[in-house]
């Protein structure tokens, strides 16, 4: 088992925390919730999110608020893991994609297309994803 698959076994848990911080990120931000819902700003694979299409500058500013606070609960988890950031990141937007993205929300694979998740339809996951 390589150390990226160890990594993405041993994490479970502690996605599980930060997924939660995620969520509640997500919910503090109105403009944002309501963009996720519009499809203009969705989930990426590689755990931040993303802008699809046009939104305004508030938004927009949101949006990069929201990745900021990511990124530092990520930078945490990584020191912890003793693993880079990048995968931690990677894991939680396995996660997110898997169980937080519901129907008619867009979301962005590691191919850099942007997809709108129809039903319930599971997503189809990266490779590096844990089964």
């Amino acid at each position: 088992m390589t150390n990226r698959a160890k990594f993405f076994a041993a994490a479970a848990c502690s996605i599980a925390i930060a997924a939660g911080a995620i969520t509640v990120a997500r919910a503090q931000a109105n403009g944002v919730a309501a963009a996720i819902n519009a499809g203009t700003v969705g989930e990426q694979a590689d755990g931040y999110l993303g802008v699809r299409g046009s939104v305004s500058a508030g938004i927009r500013a949101e949006v990069e608020a929201i990745n900021i606070k990511r990124r530092a609960g990520y930078t945490q988890l990584a020191e912890q893991r003793g693993v880079t950031v990048k995968d931690v990141a990677a894991a939680v937007g396995c996660k997110t994609l898997a169980s937080r993205v519901g129907a008619g929300e867009a979301y962005q694979l590691s191919d850099g297309v942007w997809r709108v998740r129809s039903g319930s339809t599971p997503i189809n996951l990266p490779n590096y994803c844990a089964s």
